[in-house]
Order: structure tokens, then C-alpha cells, then sequence
């Protein structure tokens, strides 16, 4: 139950955000259009959380990795979630924004 939680909210193991980015990871932004628009990391994808599931034809590639991430990392472990039941192999909370944006540079 605790691992599952744990999981859930990608509590785990430390993730080098950076050297995924590096290999091509995908950022994707799950907050809406108008957070968005307000601040974002450069180059990351926004589909809001409430969109994923219509839109995951725009993440072509299943293998890829994926780092979610929203305004505090309730919606990215979502996000992660409804990815990885829809096959995506390799997908990462990365939690907030800004916190991640601070990570991968």
C-alpha cells in the first residue's frame, strides 16, 4: 500500500531530471493553457491533465521518456498515472514546475 502510494506520487528513488532531458525526454506540462501561458519550462509540452487521455496520440513515441509536471506535482502524478495504464514505459513525476526547471539545468 505504501510503495503503491509512493509510486503514485513518484516517491522514490532520486531521478537525474537533467540526463533524461539530455537523452530527449519529453516535458510535459499537465497545468491548463492559462498557467501555462504564465510561466513554463522552455521547450516542454502542455496538455492540460483533464485533456490526456483525448490527446495521447500527440505523444508519439511510448519508449520515450516523459516528465510530468504541474504547479506542485499533484496533477503530474496523475498524468503519470493515466500514462503508464495507456503503455507509455518510461515516465517520471517530476512535480512542480519551477522546482523541476531548477533541476534539469
Amino acid at each position: 500500500m505504501i510503495q503503491t502510494l509512493k509510486t503514485l506520487l513518484g516517491i522514490g528513488p532520486k531521478v537525474d531530471y537533467a540526463e533524461l532531458v539530455k537523452k530527449g525526454a519529453i516535458i510535459l506540462d499537465v497545468r491548463t493553457k492559462s498557467e501555462f501561458a504564465s510561466g513554463n519550462i522552455r521547450g516542454s509540452i502542455n496538455i492540460s491533465v483533464d485533456q490526456l487521455s483525448n490527446n495521447l496520440s500527440k505523444l508519439k513515441d511510448k519508449d520515450t521518456p516523459i516528465i510530468t509536471c504541474c504547479a506542485s506535482g499533484m496533477r503530474s502524478a496523475s498524468a503519470k498515472s493515466i500514462l503508464k495504464s495507456n503503455g507509455f514505459t518510461d515516465v517520471h513525476n517530476g512535480g512542480g514546475w519551477q522546482s523541476l526547471q531548477g533541476k534539469i539545468k
